[in-house]
């Protein structure tokens, strides 16, 4: 499906009745010939709208997928960059691609992990979002398309951890597209999906959560001010304006204070 590198009906099958560790563990290899590979006019578009907050020394990608934000962070930052997420399958595409892929994005070995070619050096942990192991260690977080598989009640502990991972002043920065118009075909597609996901959830152990209408800008931003945040939200202007004059994608900049 998707392409023809991309994976058959079957595969997605098995990944869908899969839990989520293991779904993206069994997608891994053939994810970024995939529609939910973050595209590269958004990474292009955040990069853009977040380089004048900088100059940024370290940054963190949360939830980092097979590493296209990691390709965002390295444009952003000047030292280091670390992708954490908990699927091991994931975690090997994204050091297999970044190893070998043409636009080098990491090169030779260097003291501190794979270094890019004057670029930062770039690692890759293991771990659970809600579990952060750092400790005012970055100067910007980002995460892309991942917030969809955390229920409502696991997002304080997501927020709490990046709040802790960033040093005072800190930035965690996310991608939040426009909702669909009411009543709209996409409207429609997403509101479907939900339904149908919980529904498997209720009938299917182990669960796969992912849900695309549980993140409403309002919640998510109490959310991260009861975390410590302080949030502006910045228009992505290279992604283009709504019929309305409203922009079809913001950039939520939560900021540590300090």
């Amino acid at each position: 499906m998707f392409t023809p590198q991309g994976p058959t009906l079957r595969e997605l099958a098995v990944q869908a009745f899969s839990s989520i560790e293991d779904g993206y563990d069994l997608l891994a290899p053939k994810f970024d010939h995939t529609p939910f590979r973050t595209p590269d006019r958004v990474l292009d578009a955040v990069v853009r709208t977040v380089e004048p907050l900088g100059p940024f020394r370290t940054g963190l990608d949360i939830c980092c997928g097979t590493g296209a934000g990691v390709g965002a962070l390295r444009r952003l930052c000047t030292e280091r960059v670390v992708g954490v997420d908990f699927s091991a399958g994931m975690l090997a595409t994204a050091r297999s691609t970044a190893s070998s892929g043409p636009d080098g994005l990491v090169g030779p070995e260097g003291p501190d992990g794979p270094v890019g070619p004057a670029g930062p050096a770039v690692d890759w942990v293991r771990a659970d979002a809600r579990a952060l192991p750092f400790a005012s260690a970055f100067d910007l977080a980002v995460s892309f398309g991942a917030f969809g598989h955390f229920l409502p009640a696991e997002r304080p502990a997501l927020f709490a951890r990046a709040h802790a991972a960033l040093r005072p002043g800190g930035r965690f920065v996310f991608p939040l597209p426009a909702p669909p118009r009411v009543g709209s075909a996409l409207y429609w597609s997403l509101w479907g999906f939900d339904t149908a996901m919980r529904v498997r959830n209720a009938l299917w152990h182990p669960r796969f959560v992912m849900y695309y209408r549980t993140f409403r800008l309002t919640d998510v931003r109490a959310e991260l001010a009861a975390a410590g945040f302080t949030t502006e939200l910045l228009p992505a202007a290279d992604l283009g304006l709504l019929p309305g004059g409203a922009p079809r994608c913001v950039l939520v900049v939560a900021r540590r204070a300090g």
